[in-house]
């Protein structure tokens, strides 16, 4: 059994927008931790964003994270021996967390030559719905109409 549940961690503003937003996501973007080159991947990013777009960089990347995040996914449930794939709305905490990793993934796997390059090009395609972030949080949804018949098994 569990002890109890973890308690939530309060995160800091970053330090060029004074939004934990930002640093929510540059917290997913680390690796090794390596905060000051993930802070640098993303304002480049977004820099670069406000330069192909013409419009404000932070705000387009808002846009591509609500674009993203999905409002219902799947979730594993045994019922008599069967395996079913039940529907579930998706917290909002998880919403964003969600998209946030999609759009890091998704980035990862792009064919630009720099991480900076990568995230503002999946940043700009997320933002008018299209790439492989959307196809993504698409796939969940269709996963979860199609098993709609089993949403009265819910935990």
């Amino acid at each position: 059994m569990r002890k109890g549940k973890a308690k939530k961690r309060i995160l800091n503003n970053d330090p060029k927008f004074g939004d934990v937003m930002v640093t929510r996501f540059v917290n997913n973007l680390m690796e090794y931790g390596k905060k000051n080159t993930a802070y640098g991947i993303f304002y480049g990013a977004i820099d670069k964003v406000q330069e192909i777009t013409n419009e404000d960089g932070l705000e387009v990347w808002k846009k591509a994270i609500a674009n993203v995040s999905p409002a219902v996914e799947v979730k594993s449930r045994r019922v008599g021996g069967a395996n079913y794939q039940i529907p579930q709305e998706v917290r909002p905490d998880r919403k964003l967390s969600l998209a946030m990793k999609w759009l890091i993934e998704f980035s990862r796997q792009r064919k630009e030559k720099t991480m900076t390059d990568k995230l503002a090009a999946e940043i700009i395609a997320a933002s008018k719905e299209e790439g492989a972030t959307i196809k993504r949080k698409e796939d969940t949804h269709r996963m979860a109409e199609a098993n709609k018949a089993f949403a009265h098994f819910k935990f």
